[in-house]
């Protein structure tokens, strides 16, 4: 932080001193860092978008799956390239309740999508069941992924 208040005032002095030569070097200097945000925003509107024509589905299915892996999980890639990577995190809700009932735990289990998924493919697998609160059954709630993470290629 120290650093960056010297290079500020560093700067001014610059501006002030020598404002025929430090006044164009600055502009140019705010325009890089205007194209660089404008490229960063758009490249994360970007992804926002693709991860939203992701079709992922969630339920708990103990007849369809292992007895230790009992959530059943559907992704299906709606994008035009290709799907590379995919995290997520479950959530558990009873029907028409906002709070999620999943303990959050640093070691619960991690969810991770197909290796790569092509446009238009589907994807199924079973993936364990995160810690619930007590009390409460895996056959009472509706399952949810949230904080989708994912990567495309392209």
């Amino acid at each position: 932080m120290f650093i960056g208040i010297a290079l500020i005032i560093i700067w001014l002095v610059l501006l002030l001193r020598y404002p025929a030569k430090a006044l164009p070097v600055s502009l140019a200097a705010l325009c890089g860092l205007g194209l660089v945000a404008l490229w960063v925003a758009w490249l994360d509107t970007r992804e926002e978008r693709q991860l939203a024509r992701l079709e992922l589905r969630m339920h708990y299915a103990p007849q369809q799956c292992p007895a230790d892996r009992p959530l059943q999980v559907q992704v299906k890639n709606g994008n035009t390239i290709p799907l590379v990577e995919l995290r997520w995190r479950v959530a558990a809700y009873a029907p028409g309740d906002t709070v999620n009932l999943v303990e959050n735990d640093y070691d619960g289990p991690r969810y991770r999508g197909p290796g790569s998924l092509l446009p238009g493919s589907s994807w199924n697998d079973c993936v364990p069941l995160p810690a619930l609160r007590s009390g409460y059954r895996a056959q009472t709630l509706e399952f949810r992924a949230e904080r989708l993470q994912g990567t495309f290629s392209g």
